[in-house]
């Protein structure tokens, strides 16, 4: 008998090496979307001020008196009214979680559009050569093709972006049906927690921690490089040289944390079962902390792809609850220590005397507390 089957989706990205020809016509086609969201934002918001109603007008109704966007491929501005349709349905569902539409600016430098594959007879309107990646209006643009899709999967659409340093990049989406993993039973030998930590990334319940990318060389060059600038007139040749090499530095580190993230979250869901993970809110502990690196660690995007590489496992990710006494509780005895001081990384548990080191302590209270949890809505699951 078949396994239950389900659509799984794949983005690759790719470096870009556009002529000037096709440069431009990115550059005109962020800049038509930029326009074409504010616009489209603008009139939705007078609308509703007029009639009490929410309304957004399609592309076509702009192209007669805004005849640029005649030049651009028309795929990308249909995007745009989908993507800001798709921002207010969220507002409306969840307006704590989703924030209102905002408008863009050419400064914020977050240029990109969508192009969705359209099949047609004589085949699809973007696909993958030898070269690059032939696209409407586009044509071929060179790329550097460092890894192939497999021959099933179906090309669903590619989103081209540009960094603030100047380079172009695809990222390419496939969707596939794979049968659905068997879901596995977490077991506490096979379950880990992790406990967030500012210094060493995580502490986990074993007591150890991973290896993250040393930043303080780069940290040190940007700060010299930060100190170079100020001293530059703004607008001046070297001015702009000096900001080029500061949005590279900045690109590196991000590459580095990245790829940090990507390699240490794969390597924890292939050899565990089960991760629980305290379900802390970053930007809050941020603003709290006030001293930076909190969102530098890149701790929730961590969670995010260790998320996903379990679950396409049939493995468990599991959230703790940030009220859950945690850091206070003895996990040799159950003991909750309610004066427990925050800065307090050693500490004697009075109930049995255990001395305890708090962020290993922390990590497998998440673990414990995480199995009772799973098993306790798993049986409540089974009842209903």
């Amino acid at each position: 008998m078949a396994g239950k089957r389900e659509t799984r989706y794949t983005v690759i990205k790719f470096r870009l090496h556009p002529s000037a020809e096709q440069i431009e016509l990115m550059e005109k086609t962020f800049g038509c979307c930029r326009w074409l969201w504010n616009q489209m934002l603008s009139d939705a918001q007078e609308f509703y001020a007029a009639t009490d109603q929410h309304y957004i007008p399609t592309p076509a109704r702009y192209k007669q008196g805004a005849p640029f966007l005649k030049e651009v491929d028309s795929q990308p501005l249909c995007t745009v009214h989908q993507t800001l349709r798709k921002a207010f349905l969220d507002f409306f569902r969840a307006p704590s979680q989703f924030g209102y539409p905002q408008f863009k600016a050419k400064k914020d430098k977050k240029d990109s559009f969508t192009v969705y594959c359209r099949q047609y007879r004589t085949g699809p309107s973007i696909y993958l050569t030898d070269k690059g990646i032939q696209m409407p209006k586009l044509g071929l643009v060179p790329a550097v093709l460092y890894r192939r899709p497999l021959h099933w999967w179906s090309l669903k659409l590619v989103t081209v972006s540009k960094t603030p340093s100047g380079k172009y990049f695809c990222s390419v989406s496939f969707g596939y049906e794979v049968n659905a993993p068997e879901r596995i039973a977490p077991t506490p030998e096979r379950t880990l927690g992790l406990n967030y930590s500012l210094s060493r990334f995580y502490v986990d319940s074993r007591g150890r921690s991973p290896a993250p990318p040393a930043l303080e060389q780069s940290r040190e060059k940007l700060a010299r490089l930060q100190s170079g600038l100020a001293r530059m007139e703004p607008g001046s040749h070297n001015y702009e040289k000096q900001l080029q090499r500061i949005r590279l530095l900045h690109e590196h580190m991000a590459n580095q944390r990245r790829d940090f993230i990507h390699k240490e979250s794969r390597r924890i869901a292939n050899a565990w079962d089960a991760v629980c993970v305290r379900e802390t809110d970053l930007a809050a502990l941020s603003r709290k902390l006030k001293q930076g690196g909190v969102t530098d660690s890149g701790f929730g995007l961590f969670r995010s792809c260790l998320r996903y590489k379990l679950e396409r496992q049939g493995k468990t990710y599991i959230t703790v609850s940030r009220l859950a006494p945690v850091a206070k509780t003895c996990n040799r005895c159950g003991h909750v220590h309610q004066q427990l001081n925050a800065h307090d990384k050693q500490w004697i548990c009075p109930g049995c005397g255990e001395a305890v080191t708090r962020a290993v302590n922390t990590a497998q209270n998440l673990r414990d507390m995480g199995l009772a949890q799973f098993h306790s809505q798993t049986k409540e699951t089974s009842a209903a």
